[in-house]
């Protein structure tokens, strides 16, 4: 069921309405919170607007590293199941071998 949450991020209030947990919502505002505060000392300017999507974008930079990494993590994940099923393709096949022989 949604509920509202309130939550501050970078000096204003915001009401958000949302079903996930509110312990959720208060770590994610206070991540953009960081992200948009870690912006503002990188810009010049003190445009929220401007803030916002340099945090944004910074955020997005994140979530496609992170992304690609999944991937790569993925892959390598994938050869080494490879690996290991035609490890034991070769052991029950030298196994049945083995059977066969003997009978």
């Amino acid at each position: 069921m949604a509920r509202v949450i309130h939550v501050e991020i970078h000096g204003q209030q915001y009401s958000v309405r949302s079903d996930l947990d509110a312990q959720y919502i208060a770590e994610l505002a206070g991540y953009l919170d960081e992200r948009m505060r870690s912006a503002a000392r990188e810009l010049a300017s003190a445009d929220p607007l401007r803030i916002a999507i340099v945090a944004a974008l910074n955020i997005t930079d994140e979530l496609y590293r992170a992304r690609a990494e999944s991937r790569g993590l993925e892959g390598h994940i994938q050869a080494r199941t490879e690996a290991i099923e035609r490890l034991v393709d070769a052991v029950l096949e030298d196994a049945r071998a083995r059977i066969a022989v003997n009978e």
